[in-house]
């Protein structure tokens, strides 16, 4: 299992809405992927700043490639993120899950 990591901000103002955002386009978009088993969204306010992580689960490197393309490494936007983030990092971090423990029904 391959844990994708992409890094985001916006100004604190924008967050909610970047949050709706990211539900109609980036975790559909992960979702509808197969080999995809979990996407997350997490947030923090940094002040005047709203700092996100997209966390997503992956069974391999080639369920990645289907999402991100023939460089997983290269973060994917959508047309709009422009609107909302203050910049694009332009790459993802992946780890092996070496160690898992979840509850197969958990939902927020």
């Amino acid at each position: 299992m391959i844990a994708r990591i992409w890094r985001g901000r916006t100004k604190e103002e924008d967050g909610d809405r970047y949050v709706e955002y990211i539900e109609e386009t980036g975790i559909p978009g992960q979702r509808s992927t197969a080999g995809n088993l979990a996407s997350m969204i997490l947030r923090r306010s940094t002040g005047d700043e709203a700092e996100f992580l997209v966390f997503s689960l992956w069974e391999s490197w080639d369920s990645i490639r289907a999402f991100a393309g023939e460089k997983p490494e290269i973060a994917v936007y959508y047309p709009e993120d422009g609107e909302y983030l203050l910049e694009f990092e332009p790459e993802v971090r992946h780890f092996q899950v070496a160690a898992a423990a979840l509850d197969s029904g958990l939902e927020l």
